[in-house]
């Protein structure tokens, strides 16, 4: 077995594309080495990524293909012969498959007799394969963006590519790609190490190679170091530690090679900021990482992760810089807050019109008055349920929710949009449950965030999200394959989230129904149907992806309802746990027959009865599954009323030994039109009374 290495070397890449890219090429070089036949069923696998390279080792790989028999399949007979004689079409197949006329065979399939031809492939060398296919694979890896750097050249990628190395045991493999071909030289550190070429002498060097030359190729390992290093120059200050934050880790982790952390600081006057201005500006400007003393409190520090080594002058001069450009920064956060605080948010409202939110839905000021309608609204739905809101505050923080988008410290730091907003109304006297909600109108930011803390955030971010996706959809703006321009899914997933982790009281039709309300100049009906297959499509998502739920549980629970998502959390959650026993496969089964029966009927014309009739019953069967049915039916319409969906589910598995009897013994579609109507009438209670939790023909049983 020999072991292959392969690296693309580039200009820096985007930190954010890295590690897709890397997960890509491993896939693409293992799917490529399988569908050649040369991959050992032992075979192990590792990539690796720098700022500046690409990089996949294989061990288990095969000298060289086996030598495989093929069976062809060619003409039809009636086609390759007239008369006896063979017609060109049979010399053609001949031809094709390197054989003889006199060695072609005749074989009948399903579709009739056809010529075959038996032929042998010799299997060709790995370092042919991999040279002829490795291009393809290389021009295939995905990019959200790519570009051309060669005057009048085809190949597009991400950054100008600058070396390849691919190597199968000491063999160069001589991939070639953008005018640059393969070799056994890769690239260290571009500062710490030079223009230096480091020859790669086989693959298991390659890693130990480059850590000579100042690259930890590893992610794990850096992140690793990056971490250490973090902790170790945060304990030079008593009682500090480092804000954790992964997503930064993860971020400087795909910016460096050879990573070293430094500690430095800034002066006490900028504490006076909220906490929330001055991260944003370490973090999202500067990449630095926040430092908390020991009451959890921001701390006149910050750390920074470099991309170097140097020694302690070296990192003197590099804080000194760092904290300079810093200092300019909440600089300009101070002066541009105090400047904002000179015109209140009510008084911006009416700036809002100069702001264009899109530019056939109109400005934000219009989108303002849709939305503190639709809270509103949604409000009143919300109360009717029993639950405590702050109906005025809630209304208040949507009159004001989008102000900030005037102020200039938000035009300066975007990622503060309704923060700046809540923040500046808790200054400028409004009440704790109106700043809430600003500042968490936004939230959830993905499907591992949090929800808003309180109703009436959730409720602002409710009403803004389905206000967004109306007025888009409304306009033709729905998403389209991998495209949502305007993040609608995210907003939908918000809504979804913040139903099934709050405690609103609300369904997804009475949120579409009251949003689309707003559009007048829509076709009510077709917007409605695509906003239903919309949420639907989201809730989907956030029970297989969010919460790991298997997609046949999903369906299941979602072919019975899927409008009330708290609901359909808890009855996938019942499924899910019921789903194990055999009873439970056996009843999905029956379901399953069940349907498919009925089905069959329907398109034969047999309806079922309006009514089950007793005295209709032939068997014993029939009789005691009526019978139990009814009384499981009684038993699980208060469970199924108060949720408890498992107990429901333990009754409706009970009927197991009723229903295996009665297929065992009752044939559905007897003789007599109205023993048939009426058993089709008895399985088609049992579908409408026991599927309201889910359809069980969706479940995937064995056999």
């Amino acid at each position: 077995m020999a072991d292959f290495i392969f690296e693309i070397g580039l200009e820096e890449v985007p930190a954010r594309m890295i590690a897709a890219a890397q997960a890509e090429l491993e896939k693409r070089v293992l799917d490529l080495l399988n569908r050649e036949r040369l991959l050992d069923a032992a075979h192990t696998a590792r990539s690796f990524s720098t700022p500046r390279r690409l990089a996949v080792l294989v061990s288990g790989v095969l000298p060289r293909q086996q030598d495989v028999e093929e069976t062809l399949t060619g003409p039809a007979t009636k086609v390759a012969y007239k008369d006896g004689k063979p017609t060109p079409a049979a010399d053609a197949f001949a031809k094709k498959a390197g054989v003889e006329l006199s060695e072609l065979k005749t074989i009948t399939n399903a579709k009739g007799e056809y010529l075959s031809a038996t032929v042998k492939r010799a299997g060709r060398d790995a370092v042919d394969v991999l040279a002829a296919e490795m291009p393809k694979e290389i021009a295939g890896i995905y990019w959200a963006k790519n570009m051309y750097w060669r005057a009048g050249k085809p190949e597009r990628f991400v950054r100008p590519v600058k070396w390849l190395l691919a190597m199968l045991d000491k063999t160069i493999v001589p991939v070639e790609f953008a005018g640059i071909t393969a070799s056994n030289i890769t690239q260290g550190h571009r500062i710490l190490h030079g223009d230096a070429p480091v020859a790669i002498a086989v693959p298991k060097d390659y890693e130990s190679s480059l850590a000579s030359a100042h690259v930890i190729a590893d992610v794990e390992l850096r992140r690793q170091k990056i971490r250490k290093a973090l902790d170790a120059v945060t304990r030079t200050v008593a009682g500090a530690r480092w804000r954790e934050d992964e997503e930064l880790i993860d971020t400087v982790t795909h910016l460096t090679e050879w990573p070293q952390a430094t500690l430095g600081g800034f002066e006490r006057e900028y504490l006076a900021l909220p906490e929330e201005v001055l991260v944003t500006v370490m973090r999202d400007h500067q990449k630095y990482f926040a430092v908390e003393d020991a009451d959890g409190k921001l701390a006149p520090h910050f750390l920074a992760v470099l991309n170097t080594q140097a020694d302690e002058n070296g990192l003197a001069i590099i804080r000194h810089g760092n904290a300079r450009v810093l200092r300019a920064r909440f600089n300009d956060a101070r002066f541009f807050w105090d400047v904002d605080q000179k015109i209140p948010l009510t008084e911006r409202v009416e700036m809002l019109k100069s702001v264009t939110f899109q530019k056939e839905l109109g400005s934000y000021h219009a989108k303002t008055e849709r939305v503190v309608a639709l809270t509103g609204q949604l409000g009143d739905a919300a109360e009717k349920s029993g639950i405590e809101l702050d109906h005025i505050a809630v209304v208040e923080a949507a009159l004001l929710a989008k102000t900030d988008l005037t102020c200039e410290l938000v035009k300066e730091f975007t990622e503060l949009q309704g923060v700046v907003g809540g923040l500046y109304a808790r200054a400028q006297g409004s009440t704790d449950a109106v700043a809430a909600a600003i500042y968490s109108q936004y939230q959830p930011v993905s499907m591992e965030a949090g929800i808003p803390a309180t109703r009436e955030g959730q409720l602002l971010a409710i009403a803004d999200k389905a206000d967004t996706i109306a007025g888009m959809f409304s306009i033709g703006l729905a998403p389209t394959g991998s495209k949502d321009p305007f993040a609608l899914r995210r907003a939908a997933n918000g809504i979804v989230k913040i139903l099934a982790e709050g405690d609103l009281p609300l369904t997804l039709a009475e949120i579409r129904s009251l949003a689309v309300n707003a559009f007048k100049g829509a076709e009510v009906e077709k917007l409605q149907s695509e906003l239903i297959g919309f949420f639907t499509e989201r809730l989907q998502f956030y029970l297989r992806d969010a919460r790991g739920y298997a997609y046949d549980v999903v369906n299941a629970v979602l072919a019975s309802g899927a409008d009330d998502v708290k609901d359909a959390l808890a009855r996938a959650a019942a499924v899910a746990e019921a789903r194990g026993s055999d009873d439970f496969a056996a009843i999905a089964a029956a379901f399953k027959r069940m349907k498919n029966i009925l089905e069959q009927a329907h398109a034969k014309g047999d309806v079922a009865a309006a009514a089950l009739d007793a005295k209709l019953f032939e068997s014993d069967a029939e009789k005691l599954l009526a019978e139990n049915a009814a009384s499981v039916g009684a038993q699980t319409a208060p469970l199924m009323q108060n949720r408890e969906y498992a107990a429901a589910l333990k009754a409706i598995v009970s009927l197991r030994p009723q229903v295996d009897a009665f297929f065992d013994a009752v044939m559905v579609m007897a003789p007599d039109a109205k023993v048939r109507a009426n058993r089709l009438a008895l399985l088609a209670s049992l579908l409408a009374n026991f599927t309201r939790i889910a359809d069980f023909s969706e479940i995937v049983t064995a056999g």
